[in-house]
């Protein structure tokens, strides 16, 4: 490659660079509004389960909402998704025509396109289904998979470079693997403690799992679940959603402890493994409080919030771990002029 050929690749990776980053916060924002739609309980706000297009993509049967505040904030998370589709659409497009020659940025675009297609799809699926346990957790689960996903990208479209020493890396790499799965399980199980507060019922609270090892400021409900102990599984069912949640996280915790310890006895590559014990403390006294303090939505969107920045450090502790993507000349990379090749 020619230097006047280098520095046109830099220029397009920083370019990318930026739309990525872009796409990452308003990622991370869609995901933050829609845990304001749940509190909120809006998510049938632009239709009731089973209304068909009039609920989804249309909002009470139009193009915009109506005047009821539901609508309105169900409305704002579709218009955000919206914007984080035509992002991707633009990256994927910037990708292919710009940076054909790196096959994973090409590649992993083409992935993050195709996810939120899926998670646009799994939407309205959940909103017909009237908010389904197994679908919001998955509708969540989803989401945290395309931030990750943007994270790596990010990663790939940094300038060349080695990957970090063998010593460093060795054992880390997995060990970060099953943490970054860890962490998203606890926050899949946490979608899924969410889904049961509500199935659509209209002005009928409904007692989930977020409320089922009990309230008040007491040891008996946090670590303990109503009075039974610590992992008391099998009082009742939604103890039990509320138990695993709690399950995943100790085993997450733990994970997150040791890939800290190991990545900072041999030199950390990356800021992001001490940053993550940080976050993960707060979320564990975040998440107790929740269960001390009773269902408040502030609290709950907070706990959502620290959970996602917990996974994206993960993923991207993970990320520094891996060498930047190398651009290839063959196959779908453009090939040099002779005459240049020559010059």
């Amino acid at each position: 490659m020619t230097p006047v050929a280098a520095r046109g690749d830099a220029n397009e990776l920083a370019r990318f660079r930026r739309i990525v980053n872009l796409t990452i916060l308003a990622t991370f924002l869609l995901i933050l509004i829609g845990g304001v739609v749940r509190v909120s309980d809006s998510g049938l706000g632009c239709g009731a389960a089973g209304s068909g297009t009039h609920g989804w993509p249309l909002c009470e049967g139009g193009v915009l909402p109506a005047d009821s505040a539901e609508s309105v904030i169900e409305f704002s998370h579709r218009v955000a998704a919206a914007v984080v589709g035509l992002l991707i659409a633009f990256m994927v497009w910037r990708a292919i025509r710009r940076l054909r020659s790196y096959r994973s940025i090409v590649r992993g675009s083409i992935v993050a396109g195709v996810l939120v297609l899926a998670q646009a799809a799994l939407g309205g699926l959940t909103v017909e289904e009237g908010l389904e346990d197994e679908l919001v957790a998955a509708h969540l689960g989803l989401a945290m998979l395309l931030l990750g996903l943007l994270i790596l990208l990010r990663r790939a479209a940094e300038p060349e470079t080695a990957a970090p020493p063998r010593r460093t890396i060795r054992g880390l790499r997995p060990l970060t693997g099953v943490t970054a799965v860890l962490v998203l399980a606890t926050i899949v199980a946490g979608g899924y403690v969410a889904g049961t507060e509500y199935h659509g019922v209209v002005d009928q609270p409904v007692v989930g799992a977020h409320s089922a090892c009990g309230q008040g400021w007491s040891a008996d409900q946090f670590p303990g679940c109503n009075g039974q102990g610590f992992l008391s599984f099998g009082q009742s069912r939604l103890g039990d959603i509320q138990l695993t949640h709690r399950l995943f996280m100790y085993l997450a915790a733990i994970s997150v402890v040791l890939m800290a310890a190991v990545a900072l006895r041999r030199g950390p590559p990356s800021r992001a493994f001490w940053i993550a014990p940080l976050i993960l403390v707060a979320q564990i006294a975040l998440g107790a409080i929740n269960v001390w303090a009773g269902k408040h939505a502030g609290l709950i969107v907070a706990h959502l919030t620290l959970g996602t920045l917990l996974w994206g450090t993960v993923v991207y502790a993970g990320a520094s771990l891996l060498p930047a993507t190398s651009r290839v000349s063959e196959g779908v990379g453009r090939r040099e002029p002779a005459g240049v090749a020559a010059a």
